[in-house]
């Protein structure tokens, strides 16, 4: 499918542009761990985090282990202050960095969105952001995070954030690309309100696998199935974008609600970008990034697919709050279900 990325917004560009399936049609959308924030703890040492998760289903909470090996490099390691690693690509007339610059705002008014995307492009490694989400009345809007590449051949990893009227839940979108091909959306509900405090909403991204992460829980796995034919994003390297727009044609309930108005300015914050990824440094860094050494730590063997407890997690997440999976979708295939849809996803 061709990538229509470019929307104008007055003398601003907006990456924009491929299709999302919702309720039954085509409608166009802008794109856009195991490794997430650990309060006074240091990434640069092997790190044991008990994670409580008091909001499950039953009202029970209960504790998971998860071990983290976090080895630093020198060329691995982003720790952001947003004005070092990101720009503003759109919109920076009514957005801005705040602080020391660890902190940001996304705005959206009836001028423009806004968005950002980081200064450098990477190849594997963990990309993570601390997001809280536009409160009250957000329907219409989008608050998109991803990582992309460019061209008609693209890669790209979505988390895509929808808003919804008062008191009604977001819904989570994610998809991903490869060489230009998507059509592979699932969408979730959260197990918590994303806009009273910031969450932690990560991409892993290895040779083996992807994993969509929210507070250190496993949402979605794609692993690397390419040696049965099926695409992986492991050729090109992709920036990370975050973006806050008007999609009122078809965000909520398939374009039914629209903005309100009256309730803008719409604000999304943004907190400690960190990218313990590997940089891009063109076609070399293919076979740089991928060789399993400890500097490339997320090559390791405890990163090849999710632990006993993360595969429990990743269950209870997909049984309970999982509304929309592709490979459920035969009426909108067809029938013809892609090839991943069949295997093992862990």
């Amino acid at each position: 499918m061709g990538h229509n990325r470019i929307h104008d917004h007055g003398d601003q560009q907006h990456y924009a542009g491929h299709r999302l399936y919702i309720q039954g049609r085509y409608q166009e959308q802008t794109t856009n761990n195991i490794h997430n924030y650990f309060p006074n703890q240091s990434t640069n040492q092997p790190t044991e985090l008990l994670i409580s998760l008091n909001k499950m289903t039953g009202s029970r909470a209960f504790f998971i282990p998860v071990f983290v090996l976090a080895i630093a490099f020198h060329s691995s390691m982003v720790h952001a202050n947003f004005p070092k690693s990101m720009y503003f690509n759109w919109g920076a007339h009514h957005s801005s960095i705040l602080g020391n610059g660890d902190d940001l705002r996304l705005v959206l008014d009836q001028t423009s969105g806004s968005g950002i995307q980081s200064k450098r492009a990477f190849l594997f490694g963990s990309i993570e952001m601390l997001i809280k989400l536009v409160p009250g009345n957000s329907a219409g809007t989008v608050t998109a995070y991803y990582l992309s590449s460019t061209g008609a051949k693209h890669d790209e990893i979505d988390f895509e954030f929808l808003g919804n009227s008062t008191g009604e839940p977001y819904t989570v979108h994610t998809n991903i690309y490869t060489q230009g091909q998507g059509n592979r959306e699932q969408q979730f509900k959260l197990w918590f309100d994303p806009t009273a405090n910031y969450h932690n909403y990560t991409i892993h991204w290895n040779p083996t696998e992807i994993v969509w992460y929210v507070d250190s829980v496993p949402i979605r796995v794609f692993r690397n199935y390419e040696s049965e034919g099926i695409a992986y994003p492991n050729q090109q390297g992709m920036r990370v974008y975050s973006s806050l727009w008007n999609a009122d044609n078809w965000a909520t309930r398939g374009g039914l609600v629209k903005i309100d108005w009256t309730s803008a300015p719409f604000v999304a914050n943004y907190r400690r970008f960190r990218a313990r990824a590997c940089k891009w440094n063109g076609p070399v860094s293919i076979s740089q990034c991928a060789i399993p050494t400890p500097g490339n730590w997320w090559t390791a063997s405890s990163y090849q697919q999710l632990s006993y407890s993360q595969q429990g997690q990743l269950k209870w997440v997909r049984d309970n709050y999982m509304i929309y999976n592709y490979c459920s979708d035969f009426k909108r295939f067809n029938g013809q279900m892609a090839p991943e849809c069949s295997k093992p996803q862990f």
